[in-house]
């Protein structure tokens, strides 16, 4: 019998781990199952370019995957049953299949948990009636259709400081100079930056005529405007939520152990401590880098912890020495729309250095390096036939052989 690998979640680590392992084991002895709920894939870090309007290459996983030995099934994960070692999978087009029930269950061995996050309103009034998300692509094309529908002089606020936040703003008011946009920020604009690097974002920002709201908590979002701690009231014709991420509450719901925000809880090699035929990876897991710290939830942080998972299933089932790598950054990569960017360079442990990348160069540097995740993603099958190691096989006690269980 092949040992039955499913991943679930297509994001970047779950795409890319299911690659990886195709890469890496022979398709006689292993069955590697992809889920996602859509057929293509989606580069998250460009979802603030589909909201102005801006079109993204299609790639349909039928045509990443194709020749690579891995199966693509379309449905949502509405459960997962660790001791069973079962995943509840609804139809994509649920009660609309034409044959079958309208969900299964499949079965694993090895199970790569890769859901990873989705935005996190943080229990604010009135953020899920009134603001709107680029966490998911159905999220960014809801706010792309608001922000079309916009009259010149129109009041826009993004809410969040952060990389998406600055990302989303400077997007939306190069893309819009007629809208009036604001950005809320918890701190200071910039804060986590080297002075140079805040020096660049603060000059972009004035250029972009983007009003910053700094040292502004938001405490409630209204049709029509925002309310902040101090009771001042913002206005918003469209509201833009970039406070966090928070990850999908599956794992929560299983005996897995998991952290208090449901993160799932692994070791080096992204094991899960409590079922070691589980895998986490990326925003669904708790890993710590340099200094002990947990990695911040983004794709800089989820790729490297598919190729950890993935090389260290593979050395399992074929015996090999299990490999760990140190997880580190080397810097962050902020576009600021499409002509303008920031690199920060960082230390391992992700804090800023006196080192930054500015203007077109950085723009230029940012999108190669969109690219080439996307293409790590589109590209799974080079090298595969040189690099599938067989199977191995080791008794058990009632003296059957069996395949070794990552």
């Amino acid at each position: 019998m092949q040992h039955r690998i499913v991943v679930i979640g297509a994001g970047y680590t779950g795409a890319t781990a299911a690659g990886r392992l195709a890469k890496r084991l022979h398709g006689d002895d292993v069955a590697i199952t992809l889920v996602n709920a859509e057929p293509d894939f989606v580069e998250r870090v460009r979802l603030h370019q589909l909201a102005v309007g801006q079109s993204l290459k299609p790639r349909p996983f039928s045509e990443m995957f194709a020749g690579t030995g891995v199966a693509l099934k379309l449905g949502k994960v509405t459960g997962v049953d660790a001791d069973r070692r079962t995943v509840t999978v609804v139809a994509a087009n649920g009660a609309a299949e034409a044959e079958g029930p309208e969900y299964e269950e499949l079965e694993y061995d090895t199970l790569v948990y890769a859901l990873g996050s989705g935005w996190n309103d943080h229990g604010v009034p009135g953020t899920a009636d009134h603001a709107h998300e680029i966490a998911s692509r159905p999220g960014a094309l809801r706010l792309r259709e608001r922000l079309a529908g916009l009259d010149a002089g129109q009041p826009v606020v993004v809410v969040g400081g952060g990389l998406t936040g600055v990302e989303a703003a400077t997007e939306i008011a190069e893309a819009r100079p007629d809208l009036d946009v604001a950005l809320a920020v918890r701190g200071g604009l910039g804060d986590w930056l080297s002075p140079k690097g805040r020096r660049h974002l603060r000059k972009v920002v004035d250029n972009l005529g983007i009003t910053v709201h700094e040292e502004t908590a938001v405490a409630a979002v209204e049709a029509g405007h925002v309310t902040t701690a101090d009771g001042t009231s913002v206005p918003a014709a469209v509201t833009v939520w970039t406070a966090g991420f928070a990850v999908h509450p599956i794992a929560q719901a299983t005996t897995l152990e998991v952290t208090g925000t449901g993160q799932i809880v692994v070791d080096r090699s992204m094991r899960s401590v409590s079922h070691p035929e589980v895998y986490a990876i990326g925003d669904a897991a708790m890993v710590t880098g340099p200094g002990d710290k947990p990695l911040r939830m983004s794709c800089a942080s989820g790729v490297p912890t598919a190729w950890q998972a993935a090389d260290a299933i593979a050395a399992r089932l074929t015996g090999a020495k299990v490999p760990t790598t140190a997880l580190r950054y080397f810097n962050q990569c902020i576009s600021l729309g499409r002509k303008e960017g920031l690199i920060q360079y960082v230390t391992a442990d992700d804090r800023a250095v006196s080192a930054a990348l500015t203007g077109r160069l950085a723009a230029a540097y940012k999108e190669l390096i969109c690219k080439g995740a996307a293409w790590g993603v589109a590209n799974p099958a080079v090298g595969t036939l040189a690099r599938r190691r067989r199977v191995v096989t080791e008794p058990v006690r009632n003296g059957s052989e069996v395949r070794t269980a990552a």
